[in-house]
């Protein structure tokens, strides 16, 4: 067990569609990333600090209008280049990811690893968990090595239904 009550499994699993602690779920990942940028000599603002906390604030992707209205409740201004140039930060710096069938954005469920992520997508509710993926080690890493083919990013996004959703619907 963790200090939070889940097993180990759990806490290594993906984590959008896993009870937590979401506050320190929340607090960790904030201290996280400014200790990295700190470490790395990056800036982390305090708006680029906000759209993490936001990204944090629930385990869905946000597209990048509704990050805004939020800063602007937040009072950080209402211009779509503020939104943008912080969510081109967080994701460059591997705090964030953009999921591509959703046009969004969701905060990185493990900051402090190098990892190629996969995302389960819950397609009623849209929530997302982030889980690891080794795509170069399996039947596209072997297609790739067999052309010479080196590859250098992956996107793996499965759509289907989360626990959530699929306990609603059975009675």
């Amino acid at each position: 067990m963790t200090s939070d009550g889940n097993s180990e499994n759990e806490s290594a699993g993906p984590l959008g569609f896993l009870h937590h602690d979401h506050g320190a779920c929340v607090s960790d990942t904030l201290t996280a990333a400014e200790d990295r940028c700190a470490e790395d000599g990056l800036r982390f603002t305090p708006v680029r600090r906000k759209v993490l906390e936001i990204l944090l604030q629930e385990h869905r992707a946000l597209g990048a209008y509704t990050i805004l209205d939020r800063l602007r409740e937040s009072g950080f201004g209402s211009q779509p280049p503020v939104a943008y140039r912080a969510l081109d930060f967080l994701v460059a710096n591997g705090f964030a990811h953009k999921i591509e069938r959703l046009n969004a954005f969701i905060a990185c469920a493990h900051p402090s690893t190098s990892h190629t992520p996969a995302f389960m997508i819950c397609r009623l509710c849209e929530a997302v968990a982030e889980t690891q993926s080794s795509p170069a080690r399996g039947a596209l890493g072997e297609a790739a090595r067999a052309t010479g083919f080196r590859i250098e990013r992956t996107v793996v996004e499965a759509e289907g239904i989360c626990p959530s959703c699929a306990e609603k619907a059975d009675p």
